[in-house]
């Protein structure tokens, strides 16, 4: 069994800042990429940010200079601090893992249960 819980959204104003966490847990040998997703309503689910192993990053052009995506590999742990938020920012927010539960498995993704960021104008 592997679990990914969200935490740390909630209500903001514009301009204001929030840093998400997202706590792996469960049957795990390797954790390769670990990412940050979101879906605002009416719309389908989009790339914010990834980060490698070797935190190696990747940004959506929208959150870039804004969002920083980081790990701590002792805990198991993907934050997210975002900064600068805008009213477009809100949305669910995901995080997801592509991980390995023992040493002879494949690589799999998993998602977490989403966590809700508003953000008004």
């Amino acid at each position: 069994q592997v679990q990914l819980v969200e935490s740390g959204g909630g209500f903001v104003q514009a301009g204001g800042s929030l840093r998400l966490s997202c706590a792996v847990s469960g049957s795990i040998f390797r954790i390769n990429v670990l990412g940050w997703y979101r879906q605002a309503p009416g719309k389908q689910r989009e790339l914010v940010a990834t980060i490698t192993g070797i935190s190696s990053t990747n940004y959506a052009d929208s959150v870039k200079g804004r969002f920083t995506i980081s790990r701590d590999n002792a805990k198991n742990t993907l934050y997210l601090q975002m900064n600068s938020l805008k009213p477009e920012d809100t949305a669910v927010y995901y995080c997801a893992a592509e991980l390995r539960r023992s040493y002879d498995s494949t690589w799999s993704n998993y998602w977490g249960q989403g966590t809700q960021v508003t953000v008004s104008s």
